[in-house]
């Protein structure tokens, strides 16, 4: 299938199965007369071109391959009378649901493990066998998984419709969390032989800019940019992992940064500041600081300081400690991190072990290097962790 082609899929079928759904009421449905109609499509279009109106096409297909679906059951006459009853004529056949749709997918009774993948399904218009591929899932697992979050949504009896005024903030902070949780898997894969799902980032930065752009919808926006700026330069030649601190900055791409920027400016004008919003201006000292030595740790230490009593998310802590050190000394940082829980072992040594270097103690921190290693399932953050246990020249501890 050509690159056209399956941009054009890949746009469209979101659309198609929000409309199914709003039509027919059944989203598990609709979701698998959409899936039935993308493979008609490739093979029809890679033959005779992509017709004018590639929507209307798909939305036919679909909605033949629904209607017989339902005509099989038993239940069929009361189906399609109310599939008839539920038709809209003329403009409103045309309205995009896309945003409804990822509302539906991002519903506060899923978990992120369902959430994820459906979203990524349903709206990112990704294949089953995509989606397995970048959790390094067996793809029978993965469609399991996508298969009961919407047998549970089905369950829910939730309409495909936006969100009531009194349920949307609830509802949009699951939207950002999701999409959050999707652009950090795409950056940083956490297992497996890459270091990036680029596909995965892009569509979590796609997605977010369709959401209602309230001030913190616009720093999780501007996070994703100012994040994604520093893609380039975070790998080498051979694909090692290269950090922050020793990054090529000529890499990065300035116009994601002055993007980032600017709707950063924006969301902290509207006078509001949540956790997505102090995430990018960290981000955002991060990307104005022409070299690493000028950047402004004692600021970003100060904004971690507010993210954590804000959020009290240990990971945050374990950032701050970072900042912390590069303002006040490495025991300071090592400070911060005693008896600290809640984070996955493997980054906490990675920390220390980069702390006790900066403090000049190479037997500890080849020791935690070697240890952070073995706690990973990221190959490209394995062999860069070993790598500086053996840049120390310890051999053992």
């Amino acid at each position: 299938m050509s690159t056209a082609i399956n941009s054009v899929l890949r746009e469209t079928a979101p659309q198609v199965v929000a409309g199914l759904a709003r039509r027919f009421g059944d989203f598990a449905a609709a979701e698998d007369a959409t899936q039935e109609a993308l493979i008609a499509a490739a093979e029809h279009w890679a033959r005779d071109g992509v017709p004018e109106n590639p929507r209307g096409w798909l939305m036919r297909t679909a909605s033949r391959k629904l209607l017989d679906a339902f005509r099989s059951e038993q239940a069929r006459r009361r189906r399609e009378v109310l599939a008839a009853a539920r038709e809209v004529p003329g403009e409103a056949r045309e309205q995009d649901d896309t945003l409804t749709l990822l509302f539906l997918c991002c519903h506060p009774s899923l978990t992120p493990a369902s959430a994820i993948p459906l979203t990524l399904r349903a709206v990112g218009g990704l294949t089953t066998a995509e989606i397995a591929g970048a959790f390094l899932v067996p793809e029978a697992t993965m469609a399991q998984r996508i298969s009961r979050a919407k047998q549970r949504i089905k369950a829910s009896g939730v309409p495909l419709r936006m969100p009531d005024p009194a349920e949307r903030p609830d509802r949009l902070r699951s939207v950002r969390h999701v999409l959050y949780l999707i652009f950090n898997e795409g950056y940083a894969v956490s297992t497996g032989p890459a270091l990036h799902r680029i596909e995965l980032s892009a569509e979590a930065i796609r997605l977010t800019r369709m959401l209602p752009q309230d001030g913190e919808t616009a720093g999780l926006l501007a996070l994703m940019l100012l994040t994604d700026a520093r893609r380039d330069a975070r790998t080498g030649a051979g694909g090692e992992l290269i950090p922050l601190d020793e990054q090529d900055r000529s890499r990065w791409d300035r116009a994601l940064i002055a993007e980032g920027t600017t709707l950063l400016d924006a969301a902290f004008a509207r006078g509001t500041v949540g956790e997505y919003q102090l995430q990018a201006a960290i981000a955002a000292l991060h990307a104005r600081a022409p070299t690493a030595e000028q950047t402004d740790w004692p600021q970003i230490a100060a904004l971690y300081g507010v993210l954590e009593k804000m959020t009290g998310n240990p990971v945050v802590t374990v950032n701050r400690a970072v900042a912390v050190a590069m303002v006040d000394g490495p025991a300071e940082g090592l400070r911060l991190l005693d008896g600290l829980a809640g984070v996955p072992a493997f980054r906490v040594d990675a920390v220390r072990a980069h702390l006790y270097e900066m403090a000049g103690d190479r037997d500890r921190a080849a020791g935690l290097y070697r240890s952070a290693a073995a706690g990973t399932d990221s190959l490209p953050q394995q062999r860069y962790l070993i790598t500086r246990a053996a840049r120390l020249g310890v051999t053992s501890r």
